[in-house]
C-alpha cells in the first residue's frame, strides 16, 4: 500500500464503535477500514476530560502513524471531552493535512429532520452527559431547541456483558427513559447519546411513547462521512479502497474476537497493539 493512502481509522474506548463501523461498511463497501478499541482502558464514559483527551490523542498519534489520514472517533465521551482540542490545538501541530472527525456533530445536525416540538431528549454515558456537548451543538443548529438529558450508566455494561435481550435490562432501560420521558412529556426525538445502544434499540423503544422518534448514529455518522468525502476530495484520494477491514484491540484479542462477533454477527481476525 502506497505512504499517500491507508484505512479510515475508526476509534472506540471498547466495543461501541463497531455499530458505527457496522454502517460505515454497509454504505462504504468500497473503502479499507482499521478499527482500534482502546479495551484495556475502557470505559472512558466515567473518567476526566484531561485523561480521555489524553488517551484519545495517543490513540490518533498510533493511527496517524499506522498510515491513517482520516480518523472518526466512534465514541461519544471521545467526541465529547477530546475532540475539539485535538482538533484545535494538536492537528496543526502534528498533522496539518490530517483529520480527526466526531459523532455528535453529525447527530445534531440530523435532529431538525425529525423533531416538531423542539424538544429533544439524549440517553448517553454520565460523561458524554456531564460534557453537554449534545445541548451545545443542538443549540448551534437551532437555538429554539429544549434539550433533555439522561445518564444511563447500566447500559454499556449490560451490552458488553451480553445481557442486554435478557429480562434483566429491561429494569434500567425502563427507569432510565422513563426519567428522561418525566422531564417533558413532548419529548418527540430521542438521541441515543452512545455506540453501544444501538443494540438496545428494541427495548428502548418498547419504553418510549410510540410518537418518539428515535435517532440511532451509524447510518448518520456514515452518510456525514461520505458526505464529507465528496465535499473534500483531497482526503477521499487518500482512503486507500479495498473493501478489507482491520481489527485492533489494546486488551486480550480472544476476548476482542467474541465479543465484537456479537456487535457484528461475523467472525473476525483481530490484533493486539499497544499505545
Amino acid at each position: 500500500m502506497s505512504d499517500n493512502i491507508g484505512p479510515i481509522a475508526v476509534f472506540d474506548s471498547g466495543y461501541g464503535g463497531l455499530t458505527v463501523l457496522d454502517k460505515l461498511r454497509k454504505q462504504m463497501p468500497e473503502y479499507d477500514f482499521l478499527y482500534l478499541g482502546d479495551n484495556a482502558r475502557t470505559p472512558y464514559g466515567t473518567r476526566s476530560f484531561d485523561i480521555v483527551y489524553e488517551y484519545t490523542l495517543q490513540a490518533v498519534k498510533k493511527l496517524f502513524s499506522m498510515g491513517c489520514h482520516l480518523v472518526i472517533l466512534a465514541c461519544n465521551t471521545a467526541s465529547a471531552k477530546a475532540l475539539r482540542n485535538i482538533q484545535q490545538k494538536d492537528l496543526p501541530l502534528i498533522a496539518p493535512e490530517k483529520r480527526v472527525l466526531g459523532v455528535i456533530r453529525p447527530s445534531a445536525e440530523a435532529v431538525a429532520n425529525y423533531t416538531k416540538t423542539n424538544k429533544v431528549g439524549v440517553l448517553g454515558t454520565i460523561g458524554t452527559v456531564q460534557s453537554l456537548s449534545y445541548p451545545i451543538e443542538l443549540k448551534k443548529q437551532n437555538e429554539a431547541l429544549e434539550v433533555f438529558q439522561e445518564a444511563c450508566p447500566m447500559w454499556v455494561p449490560l451490552v458488553e456483558n451480553g445481557e442486554g435481550e435478557n429480562e434483566g435490562a429491561d429494569y434500567f432501560i425502563k427507569k432510565n427513559v422513563h426519567q428522561l420521558m418525566n422531564q417533558d412529556r413532548d419529548i418527540d426525538t430521542v438521541i441515543l447519546g452512545c455506540t453501544h445502544y444501538p443494540l438496545l434499540l428494541n427495548k428502548i423503544e418498547q419504553y418510549l411513547p410510540s410518537n418518539v422518534c428515535v435517532i440511532s448514529q451509524g447510518d448518520i455518522v456514515a452518510s456525514s462521512l461520505k458526505d464529507y468525502l465528496k465535499r473534500h476530495p483531497e482526503m477521499d484520494i487518500k482512503c486507500s479502497k479495498g473493501g478489507i477491514t482491520q481489527f485492533y484491540t489494546t486488551e486480550n484479542v480472544e476476548k476482542f474476537k467474541q465479543t465484537a462477533g456479537y456487535f457484528l454477527n461475523e467472525e473476525i481476525s483481530v490484533n493486539s497493539l499497544h499505545l
